[in-house]
């Protein structure tokens, strides 16, 4: 009896596995379809809650990533790409430098001149400080040095904007002869170009308003107009800075913003003409003072013409504070470029030179720490020298001086810019 239940039952499970497997895969499926729904609609409530979000102004729309830019160097090196059209080499010697690290916040950079408020400020994704303009108002630094006839000026700008819908007051900025008077004169606020002076009018806008005009004054009269404002795509490109470089050889004056040289004109300087100031001048007819407005920073004046195949191949030596890094590293700033093109020029020209890369800084920070800096900053520029103008590494040695060998006094803004330096010398 036993034995014929037992065959019966072996008989039956598979007709009753077949209907559990049936009843458990449709019990399965109907999960799917479930949680499937469940997820779908989840998706769609997020949607419209991050829709309404927008709306009512509780978070702003989030941007698709930009397609990264295809750089010259690798980032580990350079960080930003260089400037590939930039030709900008800076003056030899350093006669003014500042950066308004040792300023007061909130205050009136250290012996400038204004005919009404500014202030040294730090602003958020920035780690260095800057000196806010405000409108209506003249400023002059407390340079005191002459330019001489062959000089460079830098300095980075920043066209600071909170609300994209507040109106750009119009910026003047440019370098002046203060003649008989001292460079910090408070006539020359008003009266600055009784003497000499070449400026640039700029007026940022996003429509067909932006532009840049340039004039030269000289005794107070018209020296050279631009008379067309040429448009400038920077100028349209907000808290993001901007870095000017303007180069002076006797009467040519050449001006780059980043890497783009909007001016080049052979006669813009009057001959003889002593340069010893620069000067900004906010006008009035802006936004808001907290909504919209001008910063600058890092301000470099320098003297002389460097002449790099001559140093290197005849003299065997040369030294710039051209090559620009990140403050404490060794990576390369894109304003670096015009030198760097130089020195490759100069290897490629001279295929049987070899050279030493030597890295220096400021006496500033622990003695040891600066010396393994300079050792990675030289050895930053012949990375970029092998990949980006294929000099063979064979040819290239590199060393860190640290402070070790100061040229300038490590007591002064001036002294500290002019030992930050990358010296070249041939083999």
């Amino acid at each position: 009896m036993h034995q014929k239940i037992f065959v019966l039952l072996l008989t039956m499970l598979p007709a009753l596995a077949n209907a559990q497997l049936k009843d458990w895969a449709e019990k399965i499926n109907n999960k799917v379809k479930n949680k499937a729904t469940a997820r779908i609609e989840r998706k769609i409530d997020q949607a419209i809650d991050s829709t309404v979000d927008v709306i009512e102004g509780k978070k702003q729309p989030v941007k698709k990533n930009k397609p990264v830019q295809e750089s010259i160097s690798d980032t580990s090196v350079t960080g930003k790409k260089l400037y590939v059209k930039y030709d900008f080499i800076p003056g030899e010697e350093v006669i003014y430098s500042n950066d308004f690290t040792t300023d007061n916040m909130g205050e009136l950079p250290t012996g400038w001149n204004s005919n009404g408020t500014g202030a040294v400020v730090t602003l958020d994704a920035f780690e260095n400080k800057w000196m806010q303009l405000y409108q209506n108002t003249a400023y002059l630094t407390d340079n005191t040095a002459s330019f001489t006839e062959n000089c460079t000026v830098e300095f980075d700008l920043l066209l600071r904007r909170t609300n994209p819908k507040a109106p750009f007051p119009e910026l003047t900025w440019g370098v002046l002869a203060s003649g008989s008077l001292s460079p910090g004169d408070n006539v020359l606020l008003k009266s600055y170009a009784a003497t000499f002076a070449t400026e640039m009018n700029m007026q940022p806008s996003e429509n067909s308003n932006a532009s840049v005009h340039l004039q030269t004054l000289a005794n107070g009269t018209a020296y050279l107009k631009t008379d067309i404002k040429r448009r400038a795509a920077r100028i349209q490109t907000f808290n993001e800075p901007i870095h000017v470089a303007i180069q002076v050889q006797k009467e040519r004056l050449r001006i780059w913003f980043n890497e783009e040289k909007l001016y080049d004109l052979p006669k813009a300087i009057v001959a003889g003409a002593n340069i010893n100031q620069l000067y900004f001048i906010v006008k009035r007819y802006g936004g808001p003072e907290e909504e919209v407005g001008y910063a600058i920073s890092n301000i470099k004046i320098a003297k002389g013409l460097p002449d790099t195949r001559h140093k290197l191949v005849e003299e065997g030596r040369f030294s710039t504070t051209g090559i620009r890094f990140n403050v404490n590293s060794s990576v390369l700033l894109p304003e670096s470029n015009g030198v760097l093109r130089e020195i490759a020029a100069v290897l490629t020209k001279n295929p049987e030179m070899k050279i030493n890369i030597i890295g220096h800084t400021d006496s500033n920070g622990d003695e040891a720490a600066n010396l393994e800096l300079s050792e990675k900053r030289a050895g930053s520029v012949k990375q970029t020298l092998m990949g980006d103008y294929s000099i063979d590494a064979a040819r290239m040695l590199t060393e860190g001086a640290g402070e070790q060998k100061p040229v300038s006094d490590n007591n002064t803004k001036e002294g500290r810019a002019n030992n930050r330096r990358v010296e070249f010398v041939k083999l």
